[in-house]
């Protein structure tokens, strides 16, 4: 697989132990439990983690800062929400750890939806909220990119705004890149024209290729004016020594998925979002597509990237995730349960083989 692609893991971030069935160890959570994941993940060739977000979850902002400074060469993938942060915030909080951590910072722009009251936030229909998530990711790179900004849009307004720290150009990274997901119109939209990653979720070939292609025809139309987007693939990798052994574990864990009625798995299905709703819809058209998708999971409670899994030796993994990497895919987010074994089982016998 191309050297330009980069693979990154998941942190959970959750309160509540045995997220996807992971191993429900005391202090699941803790600072020091967290931090032996992200150094596991520098010992076995993982380029960072995305942790995830969402109101009643502990703040994913501070637990990435906190795993970064015990770390040395971890980048975490920081899920974010606008009307969660304004953008001046935000970009000064980025910034400060972007300086601290060497240029570290990776940013997942997330618009679906959430307890927004909860946490003092409110919006309209889906139109307004994509629009202020537009608006938000380009006064945020305005920021990081430009000094004394002044902006009077539909959403945010600032006069005469510098943030420092300054970002420092590495290369040809001019700040932390924006990965952003979606399926909707109105998503597509905001990818096409203001991130720099899509992330999709585990969807066949067939799929992705028609999405990549429509987004490249949709930069073009929108006239954006920053570098090509890239696309990322955010999914669950089964890995097991042998294919046997690996289908043997995926069907034994959707039948426990089966008997517990998905319970630590329904973190994606309070409101069905577009790219959700694709994805267990899949099923329909076969519990394995492609040579080994496994849809299966999202009959059960399967949500998110573990709606869908990739099955099979490591051999059989990196030969899908080959594919992906042939229409266009360059930036992998990986897991699977328990998350610490596998942090090790996959980066030993599967990353070998995609960077061979």
């Amino acid at each position: 697989m191309s050297n330009h692609s980069e693979f990154l893991w998941y942190i959970p971030n959750d309160v509540r132990p045995g997220h996807r069935g992971d191993s429900a160890v005391e202090n699941h959570n803790s600072l020091d439990t967290l931090t032996s994941h992200a150094r596991a993940l520098e010992e076995h060739g993982w380029k960072g983690a995305l942790i995830g977000t969402g109101w009643g979850r502990p703040d994913t902002f501070t637990v990435a800062a906190s795993l970064a400074a015990r770390t040395t060469t971890f980048e975490p993938l920081i899920a974010i929400r606008p009307g969660y942060w304004r953008p001046a915030n935000f970009a000064s909080a980025a910034a400060t750890l972007d300086h601290l951590t060497g240029g570290r910072v990776r940013i997942n722009i997330v618009s679906g939806k959430d307890n927004l009251a909860a946490y003092g936030d409110s919006e309209g229909d889906q139109a307004h909220r994509y629009s202020r998530t537009r608006e938000f990711m380009r006064l945020v790179r305005r920021l990081w990119t430009e000094e004394n900004v002044t902006s009077s849009g539909e959403h945010f307004r600032i006069a005469e705004s510098t943030v420092a720290p300054r970002i420092e150009v590495r290369g040809d990274r001019r700040h932390p890149k924006f990965y952003f997901g979606g399926a909707s119109e109105a998503a597509e939209r905001v990818a096409a024209a203001e991130a720099d990653v899509q992330l999709f979720w585990g969807e066949p070939l067939d799929g992705v290729r028609e999405r990549i292609d429509r987004l490249k025809a949709l930069s073009r139309e929108l006239d954006r004016d920053l570098p090509p987007l890239e696309f990322g693939l955010r999914i669950t990798t089964l890995v097991r020594d042998t294919t046997e052994q690996a289908w043997a574990d995926a069907e034994a864990k959707v039948a426990e998925m089966a008997r517990n009625k998905g319970t630590g798995w329904h973190d994606h299905q309070r409101v069905l979002a577009v790219g959700q709703q694709r994805l267990l819809e899949l099923h329909e058209r076969g519990d394995v597509l492609d040579d080994n998708l496994y849809t299966a999971p999202g009959k059960f409670g399967g949500g998110g990237a573990g709606t869908t899994w990739l099955v099979g030796s490591a051999a059989d993994v990196a030969r899908s995730l080959r594919k992906y990497q042939d229409l266009g895919i360059t930036h992998f987010v990986l897991s699977d349960t328990p998350y610490l074994s596998e942090i090790r089982r996959q980066g030993n016998q599967l990353l070998p083989l995609l960077r061979g």
